[in-house]
């Protein structure tokens, strides 16, 4: 255990420098990602700007300090950084961007012919919403300006009461990850893959990690291929180097192979950084059940669906093998996990005299910041409508989820995490039908919710704990990043609303209206077609959730077993077409170096992997910066 810094985190010199990058990295977030739909810098689990944000700040506190004018402590490094990564998880893609166009869409398209208002017209909470189409025009009309009272008036209280509710939601976060922080920190002792660089950065001056050659040589293979790449965007004459995504789905074209639809392979720098520091069971687990994901479409499609009419219900039985059914009986499961792991832990955290001086907040704290946040939400939901019961059911599985991720993130570290189909709405309407749920409730859980319940890839929680993780490595006093997530979040919400509403304003469109029509188009199905409870997904969670107790058990009944309970519950989701390639690249080489040089050459090649992730994002960062400043699209290095 490292000793005790000396230095304060929270100086004059880390808040400004903090409260200058918050806006500055909300504007980036937006510009890049919902103009130019480019980067998707916060759709990486370890987001891009945030480190190079940290990147930027750590080489000058090096250079500054050679000049003996000032220097960064770690604690200050860590404080800085963990700001940025609130701020750009409350700017992000999965939250603010889809949150925005979504508080005056019916507003403006409603129709006599969609009958949105006969559907739920009464239902609206105007508190929350925009529902005077005036003072929204030059939001979708563009060339106009956000800067009037009318419009900053009908915006404000919108503004105010989402600030408030999504503030409780990220104090609830971090007062969870109190609670289980020494469990999953000390006790289990998880690997967290995702800090590797952020903390190597951070304890720069320590290590003279900038001096290592393998770091550079990794840098600049990753570098040097996103510049080539980069001018060859802009000039199609010089040759590239594609390391982007091929689809081989498309050679599978006769049935039943051609079921298995996209399947992307990928050559992604950083990420086969990050597969490198993933351990081997798990990084193998996600890849091994991707293939076994895609294998169970290609069954399906051998056996015909029609033989299945009977188990599953004729009425759905398009949707199997129901995958993001079965991931989401995986992460209940895991949820449960994670509380049978720590039963012992949570005895002492109950107890009378609970070991809690080394924690961000006493116990009884993060009890109270528990109560009174779910108080305030169920206040908020109350007043728009929603039944108590339903308020209780979806903010309970919304933090099942929650803690399911930030473990598995703990432990696994996957390169992106994206759970589309698997959220607490889809689950409550599948086992109680959208008929029981009833109007007032679908219109909060699919179409107000659906900002923070889209995918889940910016999720605030694991980035707290890994906050946490960093200060326990550093030495540093964890109470830091309470500040720093209390500073984050507010400036956060207050620099993300000003970015999205001062771009959208100007250009004509509205950016990310299409989130809004995706939640709406789902809105509607559910109450247009009002069902019962959906046998055949109930089924598949069950399932799923069955053969995630078997994984575990024969995880922890014999050493050998390979597979991971949470490979499997991660790649019955979309987001691992994207990386598993990577995976497998990542692993193989893992394998490799340990296999043929033992943990000292796996040791001396870890600079190697952290240059491939540093070099990706700084020069990626450079052709994001270049994209808002001469406002036109540039070379992307992730996704498309």
């Amino acid at each position: 255990m490292p000793s005790k810094v000396k230095d304060r985190a929270i100086t004059i010199k880390s808040l400004l420098v903090a409260l200058i990058l918050i806006p500055l990295n909300c504007y980036w977030i937006i510009q890049v990602e919902i103009i130019w739909y480019s980067g998707h810098p916060t759709c990486i689990s370890l987001f891009q700007n945030a480190v190079f944000s940290l990147l930027v700040v750590s080489v000058m506190s090096l250079l500054l300090k050679r000049l003996r004018i000032l220097r960064f402590s770690e604690g200050e490094l860590i404080f800085i950084y963990i700001t940025v990564v609130m701020a750009s998880s409350v700017a992000s893609h999965d939250l603010m961007q889809i949150l925005v166009p979504t508080i005056p869409h019916l507003s403006q398209y409603a129709t006599p012919e969609n009958e949105w208002m006969e559907l739920f017209g009464n239902h609206i909470p105007e508190w929350l919403a925009i529902t005077e189409e005036k003072p929204v025009i030059g939001y979708y009309e563009g060339e106009s300006t956000f800067y009037t009272a009318e419009r900053v008036k009908a915006w404000l209280s919108p503004i105010i009461w989402w600030s408030l509710f999504i503030f409780a939601m990220y104090w609830i976060m971090l007062s969870i990850n109190t609670l289980f922080r020494k469990q999953w920190t000390e006790n289990e002792k998880l690997s967290y893959p995702i800090i590797q660089l952020p903390l190597a950065l951070v304890q720069a001056e320590r290590s003279n990690i900038f001096k290592n050659k393998m770091l550079w040589l990794g840098f600049s293979v990753a570098a040097a291929l996103d510049l080539l790449n980069g001018i060859g965007y802009l000039v199609p004459s010089v040759p590239v180097i594609p390391v982007k995504l091929h689809d081989i789905g498309k050679y599978f074209n006769e049935r039943p192979f051609n079921a298995m639809g996209w399947t992307p392979i990928s050559f992604y720098p950083f990420s086969i950084g990050l597969s490198f520091f993933m351990p081997l069971d798990l990084a193998f687990s996600t890849w091994f059940f991707y293939l076994f994901r895609k294998m169970q479409m290609v069954l399906s499609s051998a056996i015909g669906s029609s033989s299945l009419g009977g188990f599953l219900g004729s009425t759905q039985i398009a949707r199997f093998p129901y995958l993001s059914e079965q991931s989401a009986g995986a992460f209940i499961v895991l949820f449960g996990v994670a509380i049978y792991l720590s039963r012992r832990h949570l005895r002492q955290v109950f107890s009378r005299h609970p070991d809690d001086k080394e924690e961000p907040i006493r116990y009884v704290g993060a009890f109270a910041g528990i109560l009174l946040g779910m108080a305030f939400i169920t206040f908020f939901c109350l007043r728009a409508g929603m039944d108590l019961w339903v308020v209780l059911l979806f903010f309970f599985l919304y933090f099942a989820i929650s803690v399911a991720i930030t473990r598995m993130r703990a432990e696994l570290g996957p390169p992106t995490h994206e759970l589309t189909g698997m959220n607490a709405g889809q689950m409550m309407v599948n086992v109680f039908g959208s008929r029981r749920i009833g109007p007032r409730n679908l219109l909060m859980i699919s179409h107000y919710f659906w900002f923070f319940n889209r995918t889940y890839r910016n999720h605030a929680m694991p980035h707290q704990l890994e906050g946490l993780k960093m200060t326990q490595r550093t030495g540093t006093k964890p109470r830091i990043i309470v500040y720093a997530v209390l500073i984050g979040t507010v400036f956060g919400l207050v620099s993300a609303f000003w970015a999205d509403l001062h771009i959208s304003y100007k250009v004509p469109g509205a950016p990310g209206s299409g989130f809004s029509w995706e939640s709406m188009r789902m809105l509607t199905w559910r109450l247009s077609f009002l069902r019962d409870p959906d046998l055949g997904a109930i089924n598949f969670m069950f399932l799923g959730g069955l053969f995630t107790v078997f994984l575990t058990f024969m995880r922890i009944r014999f050493l050998w077993w390979p597979f991971h309970p949470v490979g499997y519950a991660l790649s019955m989701n979309f987001g691992v077409d994207y990386i598993w390639f990577t995976l497998v690249i990542g692993s193989a080489l893992k394998w490799g170096i340990l296999r043929f040089g033992g943990l000292g050459a796996l040791r001396k090649a870890t600079p190697f992997f952290l240059g491939l992730i540093l070099g990706e994002y700084a020069v990626g960062s450079f052709w994001n910066a270049l994209s808002v400043l001469i406002q036109k699209k540039m070379y992307v290095f992730w996704i498309f």
